[in-house]
Formats: C-alpha cells, structure tokens, sequence
C-alpha cells in the first residue's frame, strides 16, 4: 500500500493525493469494522461496548495506532477490540461468535458495495463528474475495496486477538479453547511475524484478489460487462 505509492513514478502532489485516500480508507475501514462488532454484541443484549462509546463510526474511538499503521502500509491490520461481556448474551458461545463475525462480515460488505460502485461508475463514464473527479473516486473505491477485503480475510486467521480466534470458541471444547487462549499475550508478536513473511503475504493477497475478482464478476454482471 504506503510502500507502493512512495516507489510510484507520480508527482509529489499525486503521491500526497493517494496518501490522503489510504488514509480515509484505513479510519473508514477500521471504523466500521469495530462499530458493527459492537453493534451486533448490543443487537444480542449486551450494552457494554455501548457504554464504552464504541456504538460510533468515530475513528478516535476505535484506532490500535499499530494495528492502523499496518493496514494503511501493508493492506492488513486491526483496531482496538470492542469489549464484550458474553454473560449478558442469551447464548454465550453463539453470541460471541456473530458478534466476532460482524466485523468481518461488514468488511465484506463494504468492499462489495465499493467495488459495486466502481463498475457502475465505469459503465455510465466519466462525462458526467469529469475525468479528474471520476479518477480519484474510482481510486478510493478500488483502494477501499482492497482495504477492507485485506481487514476482512486477515481477522478470521484464528489467532488471539483477531476475530478468527473467539470463533475457535464455538467449534472447539472449552478446556481445549482456554489452553490456547493462555498463549494470547503471545499473539501479537506471531501476527507482526506473518505480516513480516513474504509467502503469508502471498496467500492473504491471492484470497483478496479471488474474492475482489468474485465481486468483480458479480457486479459486472448486474450491468451487463
């Protein structure tokens, strides 16, 4: 992502303009992610992230400064876990599940109605917005979609803190879940490793450019490409 744009041949005036969309696409996406873990866990009966002011697309309440900096670099990252108490849920396991998967889920979303967008704005041209306009529009969708594909795939990877890891909850025993949640404190320095491995980077980019391409097709369908 950074890395690209500093190595891209563009003027200085275009870098700080695709900068600025990284931006906005990294609190956007962020945002969104961690509103809608706290909005399914209220959804379920608890109020806990609703106290915490974390019901808000606000990025100020949501931002893990290291979690942001890596998506807005490398296209995966993480913000700052919404709180959840799962007594308050009527079915513990269940509700932590679909509240670990809101988030996930609303990344998805996201990125299918960006890139929903970006094909509809390539079938009706730019004559409408002007080319100058178009073409920034166009970039933030296609950054953004990429954005919250690469925040979406990466969460589910089942290791503490990410969301994948409270899904472990629902399919593993509770003895065996509670083993490995003993190792979380260790989770981080294993995903700054991942991102680090040129191989992982690979996979998590041939899932995000299959499911990009799936979107692509669905929506290009819609209007007939």
């Amino acid at each position: 992502m950074l890395f690209n744009v500093l190595r891209s041949s563009g003027s200085a005036s275009e870098k700080l303009l695709y900068i600025l969309i990284l931006v906005f696409c990294t609190l956007l996406s962020l945002s969104v992610h961690e509103m809608c873990h706290g909005l399914a866990a209220y959804a379920l009966g608890d109020r806990t992230a609703k106290y915490a002011g974390r019901l808000t697309i606000s990025p100020f309440s949501h931002l893990d400064p290291i979690g942001a900096l890596c998506l807005f670099c490398f296209g995966f990252g993480w913000a700052k876990p919404v709180p959840v108490n799962a007594r308050n849920f009527k079915n513990m396991k269940g509700g932590m599940v679909i509240t670990a998967l809101a988030g996930p889920f609303s990344n998805f979303l996201l990125a299918f109605i960006a890139v929903f967008i970006a094909i509809a704005m390539s079938a009706v041209g730019s004559a409408i917005i002007g080319v100058g306009v178009s073409g920034i529009i166009m970039t933030a969708l296609v950054n953004l979609a990429a954005m919250n594909l690469g925040l979406a795939v990466f969460n589910l990877i089942p290791i503490p803190p990410l969301d994948g890891s409270k899904v472990l909850n629902a399919v593993l025993p509770s003895q065996t879940y509670f083993k490995i949640m003993q190792y979380e404190r260790f989770g981080f320095i294993a995903l700054i490793i991942l991102i680090n491995l040129p191989f992982f980077n690979r996979f998590l980019n041939w899932l995000v450019s299959g499911v990009f391409e799936f979107y692509q097709h669905i929506a290009l369908a819609v209007f007939g490409g």
